[in-house]
């Protein structure tokens, strides 16, 4: 599988989700520049994430405007895999891939600390393989991660079983204490209609090496590589 990761200016996760393909998981992986308009062959793009643009305006609402982002946009149109980490899942919202929108945390602090989170579905490539009761550990670093939809895109997206992740405690109990920032329904993470689009706030990058003993994050990408074969 040959992977893409878009680098924007300020993002800071590029090399991170790069080690974690390449050296843990053995896949190829090309950098592409926010100004370039080659997806050099890539099959899978990932935005990391980061503070594109320096979060101006909004997170993500520059970064949606760079030039690649119209080569993203038609990948995923015509059915290519886009997935949006953290700030990457701001510019997909930003970009009208993703339903919803990120606003401040509830508590308006940035965030950086482990969380847990469950799979609310295993009808897409990210959450095929995992267990709906396993609780994952993964780092969350946002100051925007607070998931925001009106009332008929919420019912929308539980309807259309689009909702990925829900934060939850360490028991796998979905509650408000157990939700970080005041996200909607503690919702972490959701994918387009036709499923081949995906954006969650959480790091699993950061929890996918024994040197930092966790490894639950690597239950994602090992989701995604057993559908989608190298």
């Amino acid at each position: 599988m040959k992977f893409g990761v878009v680098i924007f200016p300020g993002s800071n996760c590029d090399e991170d989700i790069i080690y974690v393909l390449e050296k843990i998981l053995g896949q190829q992986v090309v950098r592409l520049w926010h100004k370039g308009h080659d997806l050099q062959g890539a099959e899978f793009i990932i935005l990391p994430g980061g503070f594109s643009f320096g979060d101006y305006l909004r997170s993500g609402a520059i970064a949606r405007f760079s030039p690649i982002m119209q080569e993203v946009i038609q990948f995923a149109a015509k059915g290519g895999y886009v997935l949006g980490i953290c700030n990457g899942f701001q510019i997909l919202t930003e970009a009208g891939l993703l339903p919803g929108a990120l606003l401040h945390n509830e508590t308006r602090k940035f965030i950086c600390r482990n969380i847990f989170l469950k799979a609310q579905t295993n009808n897409s490539i990210v959450t095929a393989q995992i267990d709906q009761e396993r609780a994952l550990k993964i780092p969350i670093a946002h100051g925007e991660g607070n998931y925001f939809a009106d009332e008929s895109v919420i019912k929308s997206i539980n309807d259309n079983d689009q909702v990925l992740f829900r934060y939850c405690d360490e028991g796998g109990n979905i509650t408000s204490e157990a939700n970080p920032n005041g996200s909607k329904e503690n919702i972490a993470g959701v994918c387009n209609l036709t499923r081949n689009v995906f954006g969650f706030m959480p790091h699993p990058e950061r929890a996918s090496d024994p040197l930092v003993a966790n490894e639950d994050g690597l239950a994602i990408f090992e989701s995604i590589l057993s559908i989608v074969k190298a």
